[in-house]
């Protein structure tokens, strides 16, 4: 026993050993300078109300006056909304952040707008708000991006939002920069540049986002850019929701130790018991059935997945394990809510271990997902990035109490 005893600690050790870097050591900061211009200029949702935005970017290194100039192009009519500003210093240098909150705006409208710190304006950028269809959403959604090869990405998005030209906003399951350093940053804005300033983005936290040790912890950066958070955040926790439409979006952050996703799962719950949306998506990083192992991700899963079956969660978007893969749980023989899946648009990929639990899986490649409501039914379609081609699709359809999912 003793024998065994210690060939377990050494293969526990070497195994240590062998993750150590990955898990622990954060690699260094290149030292930068901020653009005097605003730069990274992002859309996002405001609040929870569906017509609230936010507009976050980033300008010189100390807070100068800013602001964001709003015109209602259906009148001409302008307005200034003043932004808050905020300094953040990393490893690398420091940045002032800004974030400017509309809260007046009308439904179907289009708007264009520009931000200015210091005198110095971006270029004008326009956007449309959602009208007032109680029935109708649509939007795309990607998981990991993490792009590292040049910005290749952004063609991606371009040429999917071009074929889908429905989609309202754009949603990514966490890790949409490869790291928390003012390089990837830079690189993730070049990804997302022409599609964001013109629609509004969702993110949440991945496991990239955070900075490494013995625990890991988030810099203030992150929420400074989707500023979302800074309003939302429960105890420390990136949570947040928004009804659009027909559906209620919940945002968690699967990246946490347990007292904080116990945390999150409080709030969960009384985000759920509260909802009225008759269409209820969650957006989360980690998998709570792993395609790449069983033992995976347990702790999330034992933290969410009653509250996701009980409270009828229809749809769980999901990243981190860089394939495709869509799992419908079975009742009696028959496929029931909620819909899982996971995908990624990353140059990584993972290799797919045998999981009997999935109805589709696909490796070696990146995808992008559409999702479109509307009235009873729920249309998910995966698309393979290169060829733009159907991989998988399936509907959920609400007659009354009765839910059909048709693959």
């Amino acid at each position: 026993m003793k024998k065994i005893g210690v060939g377990a600690f050494i293969v526990l050790a070497l195994w240590v050993a062998s993750r150590w870097h990955t898990w622990f050591v954060e690699e260094d900061e290149e030292a930068y300078v901020p653009s005097l211009t605003p730069s990274h200029v992002l859309l996002t949702f405001g609040d929870t109300h569906p017509l609230s935005r936010n507009v976050s970017w980033q300008a010189d290194s100390v807070v100068r006056p800013s602001w964001l100039e709003l015109v209602c192009l259906a009148d001409s009519d302008t307005i200034r909304v003043e932004a808050q500003g905020e300094v953040f210093r990393s490893r690398g240098g420091q940045a002032a952040y800004y974030v400017a909150r509309l809260r007046s705006l009308q439904a179907g409208t289009y708007y264009a707008y520009r931000v200015v710190t210091d005198a110095k304006a971006s270029p004008w950028y326009q956007f449309h708000t959602q009208h007032d269809a109680a029935d109708q959403a649509s939007f795309l959604y990607v998981g990991d991006v993490q792009d590292s090869i040049g910005g290749e990405t952004n063609r991606y998005l371009c040429e999917a939002l071009s074929r889908h030209p429905g989609s309202e906003f754009l949603v990514c399951g966490g890790d949409l920069a490869d790291g928390p350093r003012q390089s990837c940053w830079d690189e993730a804005f070049r990804d997302i540049d022409s599609v964001t300033q013109t629609m509004p983005l969702l993110v949440v936290t991945g496991n990239h986002d955070y900075r490494k040790g013995v625990f890991q912890w988030l810099e203030r950066r992150f929420p400074l850019t989707f500023s979302y958070f800074l309003d939302s955040k429960i105890a420390d926790n990136q949570v947040y929701t928004l009804t659009y439409g027909p559906v209620q979006f919940f945002l968690l952050d699967s990246n946490r130790e347990l007292p904080y996703l116990l945390t999150q799962r409080d709030w969960l719950k009384v985000q759920l018991e509260q909802s009225r949306a008759r269409w209820k998506i969650v957006v989360l990083h980690h998998p709570l059935f792993s395609i790449r192992s069983r033992s995976r991700n347990l702790i999330q899963r034992w933290v969410f997945n009653g509250l996701f079956e009980s409270y009828g969660v229809d749809l769980v978007l999901q990243a981190h394990e860089h394939a495709y893969a869509r799992m419908t749980a079975h009742e009696d023989g028959k496929a029931i809510t909620p819909v899982y899946t996971i995908s990624h648009c990353s140059p990584k990929n993972y290799d797919i271990y045998d999981n009997d639990r999935y109805d589709k899986t696909i490796a070696s490649s990146r995808f992008y997902q559409t999702v479109r409501i509307s009235g009873d039914t729920l249309t998910l379609a995966a698309y393979e990035v290169y060829r733009h081609s159907l991989c998988d699709s399936l509907q959920i359809i609400k007659d009354k109490e009765i839910v059909k999912i048709i693959e």
